[in-house]
């Protein structure tokens, strides 16, 4: 494949090397090392947040946020990839799926009904694509109900939002740091909660649900970061603002080439991306097909994330009517979006797409605008 979805970042091999030589020369690779505490100081002094917890990928960081939470009914988006709704079912989490916001793609407030609200017990929402939800109509809606909130921030490594990191609120957000993220530790994740004694419980979690004596005072299970992963943070974190840079301006100059001829995401006002993904709406799910089809025939590869939604799946909960989700993820797509590509990749793959779209729009006697 010429242009993949997404490729990983590595850093230099000499100074990954360097780390692990240093690992091997203390002969410790788990259990709150030096790697693992560094990483945590550089990570809560970068993001400004105060109460960071590292564990073993992203999955288990919401795991063990649902956990910390002692929830046991959810309201949660069908717009998510499936590790949102598959930890909350593997934890017997009774949950219910709300429509989506069709222009910000994430859960929608003005949608959650006094039934539901009175029913669950928190409000699992996702920031799509590290676009923030609208936090404040959440944050109201729960003091409400004396809901808790736990966002699922996979995507939302350095995103801000009206100047303070997005990761600030809830009662705790998880984030991803797998290999395809801006920002990872090979496999990866983190938990970010409001309140110390929070983290304190999620520590003895992570550790068989051990306190200091060993002795386990809680239903815990082994989710902790290892430091030959956190080295790998460490190597990475020397490049964060450049690849952050770069990937902003990589999806601008998308942006800037299919405007007018693809649909995009609507960002919150007082936020901007962080470059994680780029996604474009088409149409029809019909010319989405096809410009797929083509792109991929000459090496270009894409995503539709998040397709289907996972209301239509008969895994998770009962079916509910969501026409917002349902057609968003008909015709989204997401395209490649990773540190190496250049301007004049993303031009490539522009002009790719606006000759398939005249052609596919010309046969179909569909506008050429939206």
């Amino acid at each position: 494949m010429k242009y993949p979805i997404v490729q990983p970042f590595l850093p230099e091999l000499d100074l990954y090397q360097k780390q692990i030589t240093e690992i091997f020369a203390r002969n410790r690779l788990t259990n709150k090392g030096p790697c693992e505490a560094e990483l945590v100081d550089k990570l809560k002094a970068y993001l400004g947040v105060e109460h960071i917890l590292l564990v073993a990928n992203g999955t288990m960081a919401l795991h063990i946020a649902y956990q910390v939470m002692g929830i046991t009914k959810a309201i949660t988006t069908p717009f998510t990839f499936a590790a949102t709704l598959g930890s909350l079912r593997m934890q017997n989490i009774a949950t219910r799926f709300s429509d989506i916001c069709p222009n910000t793609f994430n859960l929608d407030p003005s949608k959650l009904d006094s039934e539901g609200l009175e029913w669950a017990d928190a409000l699992v929402p996702v920031h799509v694509f590290a676009n923030p939800c609208d936090v404040e109509a959440i944050d109201s809606i729960a003091e409400q109900y004396q809901l808790k909130v736990i966002y699922d921030a996979a995507h939302c490594f350095a995103s801000k939002y009206k100047g303070e990191s997005l990761l600030k609120y809830g009662d705790c957000a998880t984030l991803s740091l797998h290999a395809t993220k801006l920002f990872h530790t090979v496999e990866g994740g983190a938990v970010i909660f409001k309140h110390r004694s929070d983290l304190e419980k999620a520590q003895k979690i992570i550790n068989f649900g051990q306190n200091e004596q060993q002795i386990p005072v809680l239903i815990g299970t082994n989710a902790k970061m290892s430091e030959i992963h956190a080295a790998m943070g460490l190597c990475v974190f020397n490049h964060i603002d450049d690849i952050l840079a770069h990937r902003v301006e990589l999806f601008n100059r998308y942006k800037y080439r299919l405007k007018g001829l693809l649909n995009f995401q609507h960002w919150k006002s007082n936020t901007s991306t962080n470059g994680s993904y780029f996604s474009v709406l088409f149409n029809s799910e019909h010319e989405l097909l096809y410009v797929r089809e083509h792109l991929e025939s000459i090496g270009i590869q894409t995503r539709r994330y998040f397709f289907p939604d996972l209301n239509e799946l008969k895994l998770y909960t009962e079916y509910r009517d969501l026409p917002c989700s349902k057609s968003i993820s008909r015709t989204i797509l997401c395209l490649p979006m990773y540190y190496e590509l250049r301007l004049k990749d993303i031009d490539y793959i522009c002009d790719n797409i606006i000759v398939l779209l005249n052609k596919f729009r010309e046969v179909d006697g569909a506008q050429t605008t939206l």
